[in-house]
């Protein structure tokens, strides 16, 4: 049906009502900042959030791409959507009465609209006739289950509105349709009856269950939860979606719990309605279900409007539905996590216990206390990943490796990342501290590899023998790299015209220092050039050097090993009169250490592969491995002649 022209007073109405904050947040994560919101904008990509959103203005604007507007012309751009489609949506979202201009259409059109309002009409009186049938004779095995079982009390029993629906096959159908004279077709419309496939009439869907009414925000029912009193298959049984009810975008409790979400800035998703109900009964009141489903992107923006810190807290049970359940939530929102739009955690509770079992035993306390030291997604996969696995085995520790290897290039932030690293490095070091800067190396590799051009071989079995080769790596004292770097450091501080030179060999072989001291003292080197423009801003050494001095008061440890190179002597004086040729010389021995770490990592990856069961992964680290052993050759011949000589 063509849309006919909406009232104006119709159209002021919706403005004054859709909250611009509450629309927005339906589609892009918002967070508070000052007295305005601000999240990425959903217009065009952008990994800095530059689009705000007034509460006092009602109004939106992107400093990126200029999009603004209100809360009506956002869904229209956002869905290319017509106006009086969004106006209508709207209104029937705030419940704003419909007026039109043409009165000979507005028949078809409240029709349409008010088959919404007779849902509403007929589940709220649905939900007043289980929660009577509960307090009947016929009710008191639900009530004993709700007692005794659940070790509610009547005041939640009461503020869930909890029900029965009797055993019969047609009493709700006979109540609401002979007594209240409800249309057949509207209980239909609402999942309350089916038609019979033989003999015509209706059956009730549910029937001998303990029901629990699942509402909307505003706190109207929309839906139904059965859960089973007998053996009867399946436990739980929801509504059918509907005009007013989708599983992927409703959220059980959420009217109840919105306000103590905000107050404690913290939302916590748990899996079913009683684990829910039995966190509100204990004072825990910002918890919701997720309706036996896999968390939706949805659901996750429904509940993010009520956080301002954005912090998600996903108590699903620790069996392996529970476990797989987490790893199907993560996996939908895992974009958001990645980018920091929500802070999510993963709370597995002792035992294997759900949150209703746990609370049997346990004090509200002893759950919070649980909810603070939840750990955070990341850590909670990576358990996963290492659990039952034996770091000592080759299958396991090569598996392991690649799965957080593939965890962590998607963490955007490269702090984040580091730390990360460095974590799992540790855990596959095995205890042996030794091993740990080898284990950053190789998990840096497998995130970021060095592109490189690959000579195919023959064949890898033909050219390596029985497919085993030593581990006789090139020879690279510490002592020849410590000197190299500390000379490269040197000549940019005291040569200031050598400044780009170095940077632009650095980048383009892309190399890092290897030492620690010598990498920080680089880091902050690189942090003041980029506060203060371009290096050449320094062009007296005094200035650079000075600067660094003030930077390195309050690192009292790492100024003890780098302290040395802000000063030159008559021995350093006559290695920096040849500086070009020390800065190659330097430049190609940190080279020669990169090569031989990428080396070591293909030949490790390659001898623990199975040519059999993984014949391309074989054949992929053997081509990686062969091409760093050739520039190693190469590097190698340079070095005879360069760097032990000049170094």
């Amino acid at each position: 049906m063509q849309i006919p022209r909406l009232h104006p007073d119709t159209i002021e109405e919706v403005k004054l009502r859709a909250d611009i904050v509450d629309v927005v947040s339906e589609y892009v994560v918002l967070r508070k900042r000052g007295k305005d919101f601000v999240g990425l904008c959903p217009f065009h990509d952008e990994k800095s959030p530059s689009f705000t959103v007034s509460q006092t203005k009602q109004m939106y604007y992107c400093f990126g791409c200029q999009a603004g507007g209100n809360a009506i012309k956002f869904v229209m751009e956002l869905g290319k959507r017509s106006f009086a489609d969004v106006v209508l949506d709207l209104a029937r979202r705030y419940q704003v009465p419909v007026q039109t201009l043409e009165p000979q259409q507005r028949q078809e059109l409240q029709r349409q609209l008010s088959l919404r309002e007779q849902l509403y009409e007929v589940l709220a009186t649905s939900a007043q006739f289980y929660q009577h049938a509960l307090r009947q004779s016929q009710g008191q095995k639900a009530i004993q289950y709700l007692q005794s079982n659940r070790q509610l009390k009547e005041e939640t029993i009461q503020q869930f509105g909890l029900g029965y629906a009797p055993a019969g096959w047609e009493t709700l159908h006979r109540y609401l349709v002979e007594d209240k004279r409800l249309p057949a077709q509207i209980l239909e419309k609402a999942g309350l009856i089916k038609p019979r496939k033989e003999g015509g009439g209706y059956y009730d869907v549910f029937r001998d269950r303990l029901m629990i009414p699942i509402r909307d925000v505003q706190g109207r029912v929309i839906a139904f939860g059965g859960r089973t009193l007998t053996d009867e298959q399946p436990k739980y049984l929801n509504s059918p979606e509907t005009e007013l009810f989708s599983k992927g975008k409703t959220l059980f409790a959420l009217d109840q719990a919105k306000a103590g979400i905000s107050q404690a800035d913290q939302a916590v998703v748990v899996e079913g309605y009683f684990d829910a109900i039995a966190l509100h009964a204990a004072g825990i009141n910002n918890a919701v279900a997720s309706l036996g489903t896999a968390l939706s992107l949805e659901q996750v923006r429904l509940i993010l409007r009520y956080t301002e810190s954005k912090q998600l807290v996903l108590n699903f049970d620790a069996d392996k539905a529970g476990t797989n359940a987490a790893e199907r939530a993560i996996g939908e929102i895992a974009e958001l996590a990645y980018k920091g739009e929500v802070q999510l955690k993963i709370l597995n509770l002792p035992d294997g216990k759900d949150a209703d079992e746990y609370l049997y035993s346990h004090t509200p306390e002893d759950y919070g206390e649980l909810l603070q030291n939840a750990p955070l997604w990341l850590d909670w996969q990576i358990q996963q990943i290492i659990q039952d696995r034996d770091l000592k085995q080759a299958t396991d520790f090569q598996q392991v490796t690649q799965q957080l290897v593939k965890l962590l290039k998607n963490i955007a932030n490269s702090d984040t990342r580091n730390y990360y690293v460095s974590y799992c490095a540790e855990i596959l070091s095995l205890g042996d501290t030794r091993l740990i800067p080898l284990r950053v190396e190789n998990l840096l590799t497998q995130i970021a590899p060095a592109t490189a051009t690959y000579t195919k071989p023959v064949s890898a079995k033909k050219a390596w023998g029985d497919g085993k080769v030593s581990l006789s790596p090139l020879p690279t004292e510490r002592s020849l790299l410590e000197h190299a770097e500390a000379l490269l450091l040197r000549i940019y501080l005291h040569c200031p015209e050598q400044r780009q030179a170095i940077i632009a060999e650095l980048e383009e072989r892309d190399l890092q220092f290897s030492l620690s001291h010598h990498r920080f003292l680089w880091q902050q080197i690189l942090e003041i050039s980029s506060g203060d423009g371009e290096t050449e801003n320094f062009a007296s050494p005094a200035d650079l050097i000075s600067r660094l001095q003030d930077q390195f008061l309050e690192f009292g440890s790492e100024m003890g090993l780098i302290s040395h190179l802000f000063h030159v002597d008559e021995k350093n004086q006559k290695e920096i009169l040849r500086t070009p040729q020390v800065v190659q010389a330097a430049i190609a021995c940190m080279d020669l250490v990169m090569l031989e770490k990428r080396y070591r990592h293909f030949l490790e990856l390659w001898q623990q592969t199975d040519p059999e069961a993984e014949p391309e992964r074989y054949q992929s680290y053997y081509q990686a491995f062969y091409a760093e052993k050739i520039k190693l050759q190469k590097i190698d011949r340079q070095r005879l002649f360069s760097i032990t000589e000049l170094l």
